[in-house]
């Protein structure tokens, strides 16, 4: 009896913790937001999309897949129902693709928007608005697989024809004229070694020769520094430049004075002087023809043709 006591209390409290437990479950499960049903229709292949996967409107989880089964408006389409909380900005534009979440590769709903078109999509779970389901990055790369499947082809044919028969001898060919020529450097560099054992040599002798026109280059910035500086005390103000502009100047003025006022007087001198000396010069010839005249003077004048007491050179009074 206490066997058959211990079981049926061991029983009871199995039945609770399992009763607990779906409780739990269902109340971590529940969902108390409101929701919209929307349809998405595609011919594409949904890999990996099941019931219960999650809906993202650019990444925020904003519902889940209720149902994928098969479009009866659409023959041979494939119809995923998903219902999307009320919050959920969807427009006109609002389309959706099927994405992975990382490397598990579970399917989920992307629901995104380019923004042509602002007019929010009217919900209607009687009758759910379709949303447009476009190929996602997988189904790109699957429909472009047959392209990509042929350029590699392409791609392996030309590889096998640069690697056929004759190919490879001129490319051996190639390798040994290579080598050639690996030698041929090798010889010139054993004639260019002298050449080089030189190289120190004459860069110490270049480096000499640098120190050397550093100084020199030093020496002309000094001198050139002392040149300044004479030259500024030269053009200072009150320099030498300066007082010899000022005694040119002074100069200008004193010449300018001398040719305004002193030649014209020395010009009126100069012509008082000669009339003096034309006088002079007429005295003394005056003096020359008649030195009594000194002593009695000029006394009268000599008649000339014509007059009283006129005498003609040879004749008789």
């Amino acid at each position: 009896m206490e066997n058959k006591a211990h079981a049926m209390a061991a029983g009871a409290f199995v039945l609770v913790v399992a009763a607990l437990l779906a409780l739990l479950a269902v109340w971590l499960t529940r969902d108390n937001g409101e929701r919209h049903l929307y349809e998405l229709s595609t011919r594409e292949t949904l890999s990996g999309l099941q019931p219960q996967a999650q809906v993202r409107f650019r990444g925020v989880p904003v519902g889940k897949v209720e149902f994928i089964g098969f479009d009866h408006k659409t023959k041979g389409n494939v119809l995923v129902r998903i219902s999307v909380d009320v919050a959920t900005p969807l427009t006109k534009s609002t389309f959706a693709t099927v994405s992975s979440q990382g490397v598990t590769g579970l399917g989920f709903i992307q629901l995104e928007d380019d923004g042509p078109s602002t007019e929010l999509l009217v919900p209607n779970d009687d009758d759910p608005p379709r949303i447009p389901l476009k190929p996602g990055l997988l189904d790109k790369l699957l429909g472009k697989s047959e392209v990509i499947m042929d350029q590699v082809e392409a791609a392996s044919t030309k590889l096998n024809k640069l690697l056929g028969d004759g190919n490879q001898q001129a490319l051996m060919t190639a390798v040994q004229q290579f080598g050639q020529a690996a030698d041929s450097i090798n010889k010139v560099a054993l004639k260019l070694d002298p050449v080089v054992s030189s190289l120190p040599r004459l860069s110490q002798e270049a480096s000499v020769t640098m120190k050397s026109l550093k100084t020199a280059a030093d020496d002309v910035s000094k001198t050139a520094g002392e040149v300044g500086i004479t030259a500024g005390r030269l053009n200072a103000k009150g320099g030498p430049l300066d007082k010899l502009a000022e005694g040119g100047a002074a100069l200008s003025a004193t010449v300018e004075t001398f040719s305004a006022a002193t030649l014209p007087r020395l010009g009126e001198v100069a012509e008082e002087t000669a009339r003096a000396m034309r006088q002079l010069r007429r005295t003394v010839n005056a003096v020359d023809d008649n030195p009594q005249s000194l002593i009695f003077g000029n006394g009268p004048p000599t008649p000339g043709p014509g007059e009283a007491g006129f005498t003609a050179p040879g004749g008789k009074p």
